[in-house]
Parts: structure tokens; C-alpha cells; sequence
């Protein structure tokens, strides 16, 4: 598996690609934005691991371009980053990264989370879900409703996959966070509720059917219909 690192600090990327290396990765490095943004949208890229403080162009505005380009819209991308404020690990999360690590790491809990995020995501089986006009299909990972394809990043796909599969039921925050993160938020954070309103803008803004629904004090669910009870 190829993980893209994109790191300015030569000893720490030079230690990353070794190590990852070393642990069984083909590790690519790229120095800045720019050029980390050109080999992520090559051919055979799974992850990347990016800095923030980058020159030229930074983590943030490399995340921006990820996200917006349907050929790397998917790939995830773990933030590794000495910025450890919780408004910057909010808006890494919101911005659409899959994970954010901050400086200094063990090596290992790296490693474990990066298996993490590559084992993520749903079953590869044949597997079509459809709610209302609403079309998933899982294996190839694409989503329309009507004759409209939706481009979505890997999270939110799987934020969409969680909500659809579990059709009808009230999904709380805390589980949201689990299966889409598998990590828990600090419950004085909006991360779930931003990420679930950045899915509407594309899920269900520009469509006359709404599908995801509120359950105020319980958390989000997916129907047709918005009077659907409480899962018990």
C-alpha cells in the first residue's frame, strides 16, 4: 500500500517514509504543498499523512484541493501536526480530514492508526442501498440521487453508508463518532453535527426530498420520512 507524506521538516519526513518503509509500506515524501498535492493525484496513492505548517502552500489548502477533486475527493488523509489547539483539530475534521495526530507521536499509535483508515470503510461486497431517489453503491463507492452523481469525500461517504444502512434508526452522536471516526469527540464539540450539515449541502440541499433528518437531544437519522420513531 502507497501512503503519500507530505512533510517540510526533512528529519521527520525522512523518518516517516523510513519507518513506514520499514513497516511495510511503500512510503512516497514530497517537501511542500504543491508537490504533494501533484503525486497525490497519481495513480496508487491510499493514504496521506500531512503536515499543516507547510511553505507555499499549507495542510489546510492541500486538504481544499484533496476534497474538491473527485479523482482524490476519497483518498483519507490523516493530519500529523504540532498545531494541538482543539480548534485546529476541529477544523482539520470539518475540512474533511479522517484522523488528526499531533506532535510528538509514537510511531506505533502512527502505524495503528494509518491500518486503521485503510481498513476502513464498507464491506467489498455487491451491495446497492436506495433511499427514496437516493442511490449508494457500496462497492464502487458512488452516490446519485436521480440522474444527478454526488461527489462526497471518504468520510462522508462513510458518514452517508452508516446513516443509510442503519435506515430508520435514531443514530446518536457518540455512535456516529465511533464508527465514521473510531475515536471519541469531546462532547463540547460540533465535529458530528458540522460533518452531518456539510453531507446535507450535498445529499440533500439541492433536492426537494430531504433525507437526513434530526432527532433533537438524540442525534440524526435517514428516512423518507421525518416522523420515523425512535430506535428502541
Amino acid at each position: 500500500m502507497t501512503i503519500l507524506i507530505i512533510e517540510d521538516e526533512p528529519k521527520t519526513g525522512d523518518y516517516l517514509q523510513r519507518g513506514l518503509g520499514e513497516s511495510g509500506f511503500t512510503a512516497r515524501l514530497a517537501r511542500n504543498g504543491r508537490e504533494g498535492l501533484l503525486l497525490a493525484r497519481e495513480d496508487g496513492v491510499e493514504l496521506v499523512v500531512l503536515d499543516v505548517m507547510l511553505p507555499g502552500m499549507d495542510g489546510w489548502q492541500v486538504l481544499a484541493a484533496l476534497r474538491a477533486d473527485p479523482a482524490t475527493a476519497q483518498i483519507p488523509v490523516l493530519f500529523l501536526t504540532a498545531r494541538d489547539e482543539v480548534q485546529d483539530r476541529v477544523r482539520g475534521l470539518e475540512l474533511g480530514a479522517d484522523d488528526y495526530l499531533v506532535k510528538p507521536f509514537a510511531f506505533v499509535e502512527l502505524v495503528a492508526r494509518i491500518r486503521t483508515l485503510l481498513r476502513r470503510g464498507p464491506a467489498r461486497e455487491e451491495e446497492q442501498l436506495r433511499i427514496g431517489d437516493l442511490e449508494i453503491d457500496v462497492l464502487r463507492r458512488r452516490v446519485r440521487r436521480g440522474a444527478v452523481t454526488i461527489v462526497l469525500t471518504s468520510q462522508e461517504f462513510a458518514l452517508l453508508h452508516l446513516l443509510a444502512r442503519r435506515q430508520g434508526q435514531v443514530l446518536s452522536r457518540s455512535l456516529i463518532a465511533s464508527q465514521v471516526w473510531d475515536m471519541n469527540f469531546d462532547s463540547d464539540t460540533n465535529v458530528i453535527d458540522v460533518a452531518v450539515r456539510r453531507l446535507r449541502r450535498k445529499v440533500d440541499d439541492p433536492f426537494p426530498q430531504k433525507l437526513i433528518h434530526t432527532r433533537r437531544g438524540m442525534g440524526y437519522v435517514c428516512d423518507v420520512d421525518d416522523t420515523v420513531p425512535p430506535a428502541p
